[in-house]
């Protein structure tokens, strides 16, 4: 990926690859305030555009939450927050660290004709959390690798539903229920590499935003932007386009509250990603051509995809209750938290209450098995 911007962007990037060290020796605050105000008209390609995001977005987290829950920063400075907003805009993106900063765009190859694997990965930029941070970042590189097959087979599948090719639908399913379950194991990942009392007690803080956060229940004022406090979500899993490419394909519904949420995590992903799911939504539906085909090999394919799904969505269930509720009873126990984070406790980075939410999206995913006999 892209790794360095302008030399006009010095200021930036000096902060943003000294992230950890500035943060954990409280001096990030300091040297934003200190930071001269860029212009962005130097960013001439997407990558540099992206990296600039990621970096910026990284810089405001550490800004604000760099002394923790209890004293957030309520006011990003002019010189952060005008580029910021301005190649947010660019983009299409929200003026927050977004699933695509510190995923997508955040990894590099240490050997650029080595294998796309952990030990040939490293982050671009950084937050406290040494190498779980690393892990949680570069597992969830490995997750959205595993799922490419998966939505290459559904670009096939699609086109075979307009092509009346059974057997073409067949290989694409076959092909995406393998993907969801490399997609599983990938997530597996995360228990090798990634401490749970870490991720809860360090890294999840810098994955928060300010709109459904009793932390910041005003929100973020953006200097010389806007005289309000803005609102955005923080970092969240719903926004990549992975599963819900997965859902539009498969037509799984999910209840009214979860699809509210869903939703408007699509207006944190790149636009491209939206509109490929705005795409996959309005193409002819799976469910209704496999409904009116009758029993066969592709019912049975099709079925075992949503088992698939249900498996997926299972696992990640039981990642989320280590990463976050073992270990926020482990550290109330211990006395490490602040009495603010209590409200945070059962609520995901992006401001769901994360295990109902879960739970009712898996039942919806199960619901969708559809009977030999349909």
């Amino acid at each position: 990926m892209q790794e360095a911007l302008p030399d006009h962007y010095k200021p930036w990037m000096e902060i943003a690859l000294r992230l950890p060290h500035l943060i954990e020796n409280r001096q990030l605050r300091a040297h934003v305030y200190r930071m001269p105000l860029l212009d962005c008209r130097f960013l001439k390609s997407y990558r540099e555009q992206r990296l600039a995001h990621m970096a910026l977005a990284a810089i405001t987290m550490g800004f604000v939450w760099q002394e923790g829950e209890g004293q957030p920063q309520k006011v990003l400075p002019r010189s952060l927050a005008i580029p910021f907003v301005e190649v947010s805009r660019n983009l299409g993106l929200p003026p927050i660290l977004v699933h695509s900063d510190l995923v997508l765009t955040n990894w590099t190859k240490r050997n650029p004709e080595g294998p796309l694997e952990i030990s040939n990965l490293e982050t671009i930029i950084s937050f406290p959390g040494g190498e779980s941070l690393r892990g949680f970042i570069l597992v969830t590189v490995l997750v959205e690798k595993a799922a490419v097959p998966g939505l290459k087979a559904l670009v096939q599948g699609m086109e075979a539903i307009r092509q009346h090719s059974q057997y073409t639908l067949l290989e694409a399913l076959q092909q995406l229920r393998l993907s969801i379950q490399d997609i599983t194991r990938a997530l597996a990942q995360m228990h090798d590499y990634v401490d749970p009392d870490i991720f809860y007690s360090v890294i999840r803080i810098f994955l928060s935003g300010w709109k459904d956060n009793p932390a910041m229940p005003v929100g973020l004022v953006y200097e010389g932007v806007a005289t309000e406090p803005l609102k955005y979500s923080g970092g969240s899993a719903a926004q990549s386009s992975v599963l819900h490419a997965f859902d539009e394909f498969l037509g799984i519904e999910h209840c009214k509250e979860s699809v509210g949420f869903l939703h408007r995590m699509r207006d944190y992903m790149p636009p491209s990603h939206k509109a490929f799911l705005e795409d996959l939504h309005a193409a002819p539906s799976l469910r209704d051509y496999i409904l009116a085909s009758g029993p066969g090999d592709c019912l049975m394919a099709y079925n075992q995809c949503v088992e698939a799904l249900v498996e997926l969505r299972s696992y990640h269930i039981n990642v989320v209750a280590r990463y976050i509720i073992s270990a926020a009873t482990r550290a109330r126990s211990r006395g490490l938290t602040h009495p603010l984070p209590h409200a945070l406790e059962d609520r995901g980075t992006g401001g769901t209450a994360m295990l109902s939410f879960l739970k009712s999206v898996r039942e919806k995913t199960m619901e969708a098995l559809l009977c030999p006999g349909a």
